[in-house]
């Protein structure tokens, strides 16, 4: 079983309007209400994989049930802990070719509830062989809070995928408990590094042998339409894909954290992992829902990715 861990999760609104107009009202009839944040888009991208996963984290008030009923209407299991606090918002506005968005902070964590979580999340681990850990931290919890879930994830031997950037991610470099697989794009590595880093191909071999990734098995720089540039322990690659006809890029960074956890679960080859990861991330960028492949699809593109040691 696959365990994916959503902090701080959301219901995700859609709005699409043709010419939206400011300080005045806009109407429409084309709305699109789901459970969102980073993890349920893993989640959901595993399930249509056919894979075993259990999705986990806050939820709380009348917006944490509708992320409930969400999920076990599309029969995808789901443990969740309940807090006081009321599950957040995140709204898209669709509108002249352009994507507006008001993203609530969400919820504080009260420190009961964060320590409920701790032993939650301990219980779940002993039956997940993989665990998928995405997004940002809701209020309440200190940038280490990610660092104590690895920390009992690695004491049970479990392989961690974890997805998340500026002072989450960078707490987690700098302390003793190491993810699995991290997966930043350039502009992740620049601001981890504190300065502008290069997508080529050299200058990123030379970025990933820095002191701060020490520990780190796997990790996965997305190239957006490039590809991505991978290092496996001391070994390096350089991922291409082909070109392909994108209809919501959205979620394609989720969806290839969940290519990387199956391929994990399944103990697939370097070879195999980088290209499943390719594969889920541009089958989610054809479909225009969000945390969504259609696995009919699969195996063309999988062939016509190429993976060369660099």
């Amino acid at each position: 079983m696959i365990l994916t861990v959503t902090l701080n999760p959301s219901i995700d609104i859609s709005y699409t309007i043709s010419n939206l107009k400011l300080d005045t009202t806009n109407r429409t009839d084309k709305v699109s209400k789901t459970a969102g944040g980073k993890g349920i888009n893993v989640t959901r991208v595993l399930h249509d994989l056919n894979k075993a996963v259990t999705a986990t984290g806050f939820i709380g008030g009348n917006l944490g049930k509708a992320i409930v009923k969400d999920l076990n209407e599309s029969g995808i299991q789901n443990d969740f802990l309940s807090i006081k606090g009321e599950t957040r918002n995140c709204i898209a506005i669709l509108h002249d070719n352009q994507q507006t968005e008001v993203l609530e902070s969400g919820p504080t964590i009260a420190d009961d509830e964060k320590l409920a979580f701790l032993n939650h999340f301990k219980a779940l681990v002993s039956h997940a062989n993989v665990i998928t850990i995405s997004g940002s931290l809701p209020n309440g919890l200190e940038d280490d809070y990610y660092a104590k879930l690895i920390q009992f994830a690695n004491d049970s031997n479990k392989k961690i995928v974890l997805d998340t950037s500026k002072a989450n991610l960078s707490s987690v470099l700098k302390s003793v408990q190491k993810p699995t697989v991290i997966k930043p794009n350039i502009e992740e590595l620049s601001d981890l590094l504190g300065t502008e880093v290069s997508s080529d191909p050299d200058s990123l071999k030379s970025v990933l042998t820095n002191d701060l990734f020490s520990g780190i098995e796997w990790i996965v720089v997305s190239l957006g339409g490039d590809g991505a540039f991978a290092k496996h322990n001391n070994r390096f690659y350089k991922v291409n894909i082909p070109t392909i006809p994108v209809v919501n890029p959205v979620g394609s960074g989720d969806a290839t954290v969940a290519g990387i956890a199956s391929a994990l679960e399944d103990k697939l080859d370097d070879i195999h992992l980088l290209k499943q990861a390719m594969t889920t991330g541009m089958l989610n960028a054809m479909e225009s829902v969000t945390g969504h492949i259609a696995t009919d699809h699969y195996d063309d593109l999988f062939n016509r990715v190429t993976v060369t040691e660099y």
